[in-house]
């Protein structure tokens, strides 16, 4: 099993995948060109929704996370004590960290600092994205910043198993809890039912394909349904985006500052929380090859939920909708820069920590 961690977690980053930033980028653009000019078309999409869960936008998701799940080997469990101070300081940045210091962040900035700069009335759904975004842990894409800095693959592959069965039960309280502080009214049932749709349900049936594709043909034959599906994550992804600027184009034009404003909580939260978990690793003797992943976890956001999830919950012209894509901008421009960092001060970590 060993072995199988290994080598599931060492993929390469492809060409596409290191300008994801780029194709964001274009698809914002194409997004905001497409709604200006066949309104029509998105208005229709917008209305296929049931429980106010966009059908469309659902299937994208899937899409998009059923192939990352894949890769997901939750035997893998039973080697988190190998690694468990690594665990333990993720876990916390994860949980007990992360999601409250946006909330602080975002009511302090999006609530208050930048308030006047900003349409009146958004604020709240502003800062429930945010928050959407910072309380769901990342899953696949932290393979790849993992295998960049050399990351121990049998640690990273237990945490991220280990962070998508908290998600089941955790994801939903959480959020309904920081919703409720940020005075944001929680539409429970919606809520549960994206916790279903986009974490319970998709897990299901990931490990049900992953088995039975491995009872076939063993790894060669997972690595091939691996290598095909790859791309329609992202495809997937990089769609939903032109979606949802599509339906957004006429407020970003209008205020384009929201976007930079929306950036700076984000921005200072990666850092924050990368700093911290690396930090924190060094002061409990956590060896460099399980804090570089632990700090890109606990910085990282499975931001494919965070974007269904405020679709769902709040719409897809929301301003809970346009913060989480916010945060596919940002993230992986400065999860690479995370990367760099790690890897650059692995001396002076090294140097220092206490075993």
């Amino acid at each position: 099993m060993a072995t199988l961690a290994s080598e599931q977690t060492r993929p390469s980053m492809s060409t596409f995948e290191r300008y994801l930033t780029l194709w964001v980028a274009l698809c914002i653009v194409a997004g905001i060109a497409l709604g200006s000019v066949m309104p029509g078309i998105f208005a229709t999409i917008a209305a296929a929704e049931v429980a106010r869960v966009n059908l469309v936008v659902a299937v994208l998701v899937w899409l998009m996370i059923v192939p990352m799940l894949l890769k997901i080997d939750f035997g893998s469990l039973g080697s988190v004590r190998q690694h468990w101070k690594g665990v333990g300081v993720t876990l916390f940045i994860n949980w007990a960290v992360k999601p409250f210091s946006m909330a602080a962040l975002g009511t302090f900035f999006i609530g208050y600092l930048f308030a006047p700069l900003l349409p009146a009335g958004e604020g709240p759904s502003y800062i429930a994205g945010l928050i959407l975004l910072a309380a769901a842990p990342c899953t696949a894409m932290v393979f790849v910043w993992s295998n960049l800095c050399d990351g121990e693959p049998n640690y990273t592959l237990s945490q991220v198993a280990l962070n998508d069965v908290l998600m089941i039960f955790l994801f939903a309280p959480l959020v309904a809890l920081l919703l409720g502080v940020a005075a944001v009214t929680v539409p429970w049932d919606t809520l549960m039912l994206s916790v279903l749709l986009y974490i319970v349900v998709p897990v299901i049936v990931a490990q049900v394909i992953r088995r039975g594709v491995l009872g076939s043909g063993g790894k060669p034959a997972l690595d091939r349904v691996l290598a095909r599906l790859g791309p329609v994550s992202l495809v997937a992804l990089l769609a939903t985006l032109v979606l949802l600027f599509g339906f957004q184009g006429e407020q970003i034009l209008a205020r384009p500052l929201v976007i930079a404003l929306l950036a700076v909580p984000i921005l200072i939260q990666v850092y924050f929380n990368a700093g911290l978990a690396y930090w924190l690793s060094r002061r409990f003797g956590v060896a460099w090859c399980v804090a570089a992943p632990a700090a890109l976890i606990g910085a990282s956001n499975f931001f494919e939920l965070a974007v269904a999830a405020a679709i769902s919950l709040f719409g897809l012209n929301s301003g809970a909708a346009l913060a989480t894509v916010v945060g596919v901008l940002v993230e992986v421009p400065v999860m690479l820069s995370v990367v760099a960092i790690v890897k650059r001060t692995r001396g002076w970590y090294e140097r220092g920590a206490v075993a």
